[in-house]
């Protein structure tokens, strides 16, 4: 049975002001759009406070569909070609320390938007090469490749989704592929040890304790560095259905698990999302 009352500790005051008003500007400037704003992410101000965004590139639309995600995928667009520089110009404008880029999948281009990633790497480094750059990327359809063109691009972090356990990847993200994932992470330490990785699970969408223990086991083996788990909230009716709304204390058993299983970091709790304290991960490198 799915629940619908959000408990106490999921109830948030979403605060406005001139931090928001300020961004929002830059972002209308530069023609962009942050992942912060777009999903309006609980920890926004917290992030923009600690100099921490995450610009969204490649457009608006996707070419999957996963069914807890709320970005839509219409008619892909044109990519824009002016968007590494707009990028790197609102980073300083901000003044940014560290800066998380991510994008839609765009599984109609042919490198899957690599060379896209690459370019907006090398103009952030160019116009300041002390900003922490953290990428969080698709699974370009497995494509090493195209991998490749991102990890010589050297960005501090690179960081794959897993999303969700095994098991349930065939209703949640059916375009997606469990193995693949875990093998791009893998194979971002194959080709360069020295880039931290990265990965995210949401839970309460049906898995049990032991699935999320063993994903975590997963991770591990392929040597993923960093690791974020969070609560799953339904953009819509239409999405994924909640399935629970986990307790923090287990969100704090996860955390525990993780750590003795060797991630340097996990940020675990309700209300943590990909890019939450991102800086304060590499810290802990």
């Amino acid at each position: 049975m799915t629940v619908k009352r959000k408990p106490e500790w999921l109830r948030i005051d979403l605060k406005t002001g001139r931090s928001l008003d300020y961004v929002n500007n830059i972002l209308k400037e530069f023609s962009l759009n942050t992942v912060c704003q777009e999903a309006k992410c609980p920890n926004r101000m917290e992030c923009f406070s600690k100099k921490t965004a995450t610009f969204m590139i490649l457009g608006s639309e996707c070419s999957r569909g996963c069914k807890f995600c709320n970005v839509s995928h219409g008619e892909l667009e044109k990519v824009d070609e002016n968007e590494p520089e707009n990028v790197a110009k609102a980073t300083v404008e901000l003044g940014l320390k560290h800066v998380v880029i991510t994008s839609v999948t765009r599984d109609d281009l042919p490198d899957g938007g690599a060379e896209h990633f690459s370019k907006v790497i090398n103009k952030i480094r160019e116009k300041d090469s002390n900003i922490i750059i953290e990428v969080l990327i698709p699974d370009l359809q497995g494509n090493e490749i195209a991998l490749k063109k991102i990890i010589d691009a050297k960005p501090h972090v690179i960081n794959h989704n897993m999303e969700t356990v095994s098991r349930l990847y065939e209703n949640v993200r059916p375009q997606a592929i469990y193995e693949r994932s875990l093998k791009v992470l893998e194979n971002v330490k194959k080709i360069d040890p020295s880039i931290y990785t990265k990965s995210g699970i949401m839970v309460g969408l049906g898995e049990r304790e032991d699935e999320v223990l063993d994903l975590l086991k997963d991770l591990r083996e392929v040597g993923c560095d960093y690791l974020t788990i969070g609560q799953y909230l339904a953009p819509s009716k239409e999405h994924y259905p909640i399935e629970e709304y986990v307790h923090p204390d287990t969100f704090k058993k996860y955390k525990e698990e993780g750590l003795s299983m060797g991630f340097s970091f996990v940020a675990s709790d309700p209300l943590v999302r990909s890019s939450y304290n991102a800086a304060e991960m590499l810290s802990h490198a």
